[in-house]
């Protein structure tokens, strides 16, 4: 009888082990993207995002960053989270001028392949939070 439920445990973990989902790997091209990009971080953590997108978590400078890449290795954006204090003045005045009332949740710098340097600034509100992107200079993306 203890043999029996020693092969049965057996059995149950071997079969559990072999049908859990296994973690995708990194595409090479992704890995050897990143590196190109960023030579000096040897140490990212890559997950695959819901948008189909590779993220690499680094630090650069004792701070985190984001950066995303297509699976072919191209890059989309890297990202930060700054300081309420580290938006710039324009922004400030912009986001006093059309969002008197919103309490920012979040502030992000992003450098993008396609819409180039930007602010990403979320505002707290029922449901889903609301982001809106601006330009150094205050005008909106």
């Amino acid at each position: 009888m203890r043999l029996t439920l020693i092969i049965l445990s057996f059995l149950f973990v071997s079969i559990n082990a072999s049908c859990q989902e296994k973690p995708e790997e990194v595409p090479e091209a992704v890995q050897s993207a990143f590196k190109a990009k960023y030579p000096d971080e040897n140490d990212p953590d890559f997950e695959l995002d819901s948008h189909g997108y590779w993220e690499a978590h680094f630090k650069k400078d004792g701070e985190k960053y984001r950066a995303d890449f297509n699976p072919d290795g191209t890059w989309v954006e890297t990202e930060n989270s700054i300081k309420d204090s580290e938006i710039p003045v324009a922004i400030q005045e912009a986001i006093e001028r059309e969002y008197p009332e919103r309490v920012i949740t979040e502030a992000e710098h992003v450098m993008s392949a396609t819409k180039g340097e930007f602010y990403d600034i979320e505002f707290k509100q029922k449901g889903k939070n609301m982001d809106v992107e601006y330009r150094e200079d205050g005008t909106k993306v």
